[in-house]
């Protein structure tokens, strides 16, 4: 027997859970498998590579092992496709939450909508071309389903606090700091470049996109200036292990001014260690105030998750409330039709990948002559 959802839940899909430890899409399995998203009932995973031809290779029996548990301890179907998902219940709302490879993500929207999903949640950038997004817009409008997006930076609380202290003083200023923890060399760098090929600004850096899109009005149409600090940001052409160059950017630093009278900056360095922050200064670039991820009290919680998932990816620790906060919002607003507040939208998602391929080629021929390879 299946897991069925309380009228209060939503029933969950789970698109792509990836092995253990290491997929995002685990993580989200383990989280509403814990009762951390009470609005969320996981009934369904859907994970055709560990189902089908990885079920041999590296991850292979780690998926066995948590699929077994999963299935003893909580009733969860698995299927290789959407398409083996039983029909949904009358009266049951059911949520697709798609985290695989973006590229398969047009196919998988198309997909939830035939198994009967009303909201579907996708992890960022959500496809990989703005033409895409636009598409998928459209397929879900016709079909009456929304779309919401795994941005958890539009939750944070880092995020929130910048924004209200900023509010509070006229004339102050925000810059969004991420930071990685890739070593500052050749060989981690050209991995990175590789795995990532659609560059750090539609992916490391999509988060702030979004954070400007969706709280600063930022939006290729209503962009007036971009000024890049030349000083701080890099741009290096890197082989790949498998021997290919990629040219990308390690680090960027950037102003943007809209029509509509704000400005915003976003730093983002993959090498730049485990902590991101948001930071206030005043007209005179003069810092006032800055809050950091994680701070004390998320540190406590990456303490108790490291000794409870040890071996686990770090980043999953540090975003972890976040993360709940957005599965529930959109959980809850499946159930009852309320507005997921600070949820971003698909079209905040377009208006993010959409900033994304204007600054690339516009940040490139600023960092031209600096291009280093090695």
């Amino acid at each position: 027997m299946v897991a069925t959802p309380s009228p209060s839940q939503a029933e969950v899909i789970l698109v792509g859970c990836g092995c253990p430890l290491r997929g995002m899409g685990w993580y989200h399995a383990v989280q509403m498998l814990g009762n951390e998203c009470p609005s969320a009932k996981l009934c369904h995973i859907v994970e055709p590579w560990f189902l089908g031809p990885g079920a041999t290779g590296p991850g292979g029996s780690e998926f066995a092992e948590f699929k077994s548990k999963a299935e003893a301890d909580h009733q969860v179907g698995f299927y290789k496709s959407l398409a083996d998902v039983p029909p949904v219940a009358d009266g049951v709302k059911r949520l697709a939450l798609i985290s695989g490879r973006t590229m398969d993500n047009p196919r998988l929207l198309g997909e939830s909508i035939a198994a009967g999903c009303t909201v579907i949640y996708l992890e960022k950038p959500g496809a990989p071309t703005v033409k895409e997004l636009e598409v998928m817009k459209s397929e879900a409008a016709d079909a009456n389903v929304k779309i919401c997006m795994g941005y958890n930076k539009n939750v944070c609380k880092y995020v929130r606090n910048a924004r209200e202290f900023a509010a509070a003083n006229e004339g102050s200023h925000v810059t969004f700091v991420s930071n990685n923890t890739y070593e500052n060399n050749a060989s981690s760098l050209g991995e990175c470049f590789e795995r990532n090929a659609e560059g750090m600004l539609k992916n490391m850096a999509i988060h702030e996109l979004a954070l400007l899109a969706s709280f600063y009005d930022v939006t290729v149409d209503n962009i007036e200036s971009v000024v890049v600090d030349k000083d701080f940001s890099s741009m290096q052409t890197l082989p790949g292990p498998s021997g290919k160059e990629f040219t990308d950017f390690d680090k960027v630093k950037f102003t943007i001014k809209t029509k509509t009278g704000k400005a915003v900056s976003v730093q983002a360095d993959r090498c730049g260690g485990d902590t991101s922050f948001a930071m206030v200064s005043d007209a005179d670039g003069k810092e006032m105030f800055r809050h950091c991820m994680p701070d004390e009290e998320d540190e406590a919680n990456v303490s108790v998750l490291e000794a409870k998932y040890p071996g686990a990816m770090p980043y999953f620790f540090s975003q972890d409330p976040d993360y709940i906060t957005v599965k529930e919002r959109v959980a809850k607003m499946c159930v009852t039709g309320e507005e997921a507040l600070d949820i971003a939208t698909i079209d905040i998602a377009i208006a993010a990948l959409s900033v994304g391929e204007y600054l690339t080629p516009l940040m490139q021929k600023e960092l031209s002559g600096t291009v280093a390879s090695q």
